[in-house]
């Protein structure tokens, strides 16, 4: 059954708007050539979308031509405002951006590990409140936050799990409760492979497994396109793997003697000062990722080369086993700690698994390291902003006045 003109005109709507924010400010003409459509259909289009709001003439093409046909337009970019949030232990990141994702302002904040629920909650909120104004953005459309953590699939809403801070689950209510936005939350690992895909290390893979080297491990798994949770939203919680080369076993409350003492920053850290590795501390990064990036400057030395050997055997047992059961294909290093290992753990990593797995699988170092899951947060609201904000300008039904 054919659609009706309303629902056509509503769809077209769509992807003029879609090819707008993919491909950046276009001429009636151009959009014509990418859509498809009549001379006379884009005009209507590109009227409608101006009537509301959603598109302006934002220059024209070259310097010869001028009138209807060569002004060039561009969505409007500050119809929405968003924030996205990466939340950790120690603190909370946020970054300002508007409907195309363009950042407008940054700001972080550290959260002591005795501030009480109440006061770290209230420094969270009141940082997303500030950063939104100085940023020119006082009223958020859309806030993606990024949290450790187990999200319920059923609700969307972070879980109580323990050795988290309560903190972590009430912000989300706290900040639904203050700003007149939607709030979405993710677990952070699911976020880093969001944007290693969209942005970085995996945007030619439908099917990967991120596995996440930080402060912690974790694992996100994208298999055809889709980012899967499992049943109660704990897929990739790889830290709890029972693996060889620890002295207990994990339990149901604590990740101890699973992979995370194998690969955890912890874990890290104690490996290189074993092989008499040191670095500076820098602000930019955690202590273990500035000590395996120490390691690959100078891995021609013997020590360097060993230690990195020695931490490609660990992460090669917890990529194995998801390997086996998953057949991915390829695994992404990510966070901190693969993004600072680069290439050089990365093949390191490989070879191992080619004795390792009958599979054969790439082992890639991840491009967007601890800033993977603050670029996730931002793509998740920017398209959850984006969908409903570009629905509205394209709803059938009469020109707005």
């Amino acid at each position: 059954m054919p659609a009706s003109p309303s629902t056509a005109r509503a769809m077209n709507d769509r992807l003029a708007l879609r090819l707008l924010q993919q491909e950046g400010p276009l001429t009636a003409n151009r959009l014509k050539q990418l859509t498809g459509l009549s001379r006379p259909s884009v005009a209507d289009l590109v009227e409608r979308l101006t009537a509301a709001g959603l598109v302006a003439v934002v220059g024209e093409s070259g310097e010869q031509r001028r009138g209807p046909n060569a002004r060039v337009y561009g969505i409007v970019a500050d119809r929405a405002h968003l924030a996205a949030l990466d939340v950790r232990t120690e603190g909370v990141t946020v970054v300002v951006a508007d409907l195309l994702g363009v950042e407008l302002g940054r700001a972080s904040v550290p959260i002591a590990g005795d501030a009480g629920t109440g006061a770290a909650v209230e420094q969270a909120v009141a940082l997303v409140e500030r950063t939104a104004k100085e940023a020119g953005a006082e009223r958020l459309h859309t806030v993606g936050i990024g949290a450790p953590g187990l999200i319920d699939p059923a609700t969307g809403e972070l879980r109580d799990s323990s050795g988290l801070p309560e903190w972590h689950r009430r912000l989300v209510a706290a900040l639904q409760e203050r700003l007149p936005a939607r709030v979405l939350v993710e677990n952070e690992t699911n976020l880093a492979a969001l944007a290693e895909q969209r942005d970085g290390a995996a945007r030619d893979r439908r099917t990967f497994v991120l596995l996440w080297l930080g402060l912690g491990t974790g694992a996100a798994v994208v298999l055809d396109g889709a980012l899967r949770r499992g049943a109660s939203g704990g897929t990739g919680e790889i830290g709890f793997l029972p693996v060889p080369g620890t002295r207990v076993l994990p339990s149901a409350t604590d990740c101890e003697g699973g992979f995370h003492s194998l690969a955890g920053s912890a874990a890290v850290a104690a490996l290189a000062a074993g092989h008499g590795i040191t670095a500076d501390a820098a602000a930019y990064e955690p202590h273990a990722a500035a000590l395996v990036r120490r390691a690959v400057a100078t891995s021609k030395a013997a020590e360097s080369a060993r230690f990195l050997d020695v931490l490609a055997d660990r992460i090669a047992i917890g990529a194995a086993s998801v390997i086996a059961v998953l057949d991915p294909g390829c695994v992404v290093l990510g966070g901190e700690t693969g993004q600072a290992g680069g290439d050089a753990l990365a093949s390191r990593v490989a070879r191992r698994l080619v004795r390792m797995s009958p599979l054969p699988t790439e082992v890639r170092a991840g491009k967007l390291g601890g800033g993977a899951v603050l670029r996730g947060a931002l793509l998740t609201a920017r398209d959850g902003a984006q969908d409903e904000v570009f629905a509205q300008g394209a709803r059938p039904g009469p020109l707005p006045h």
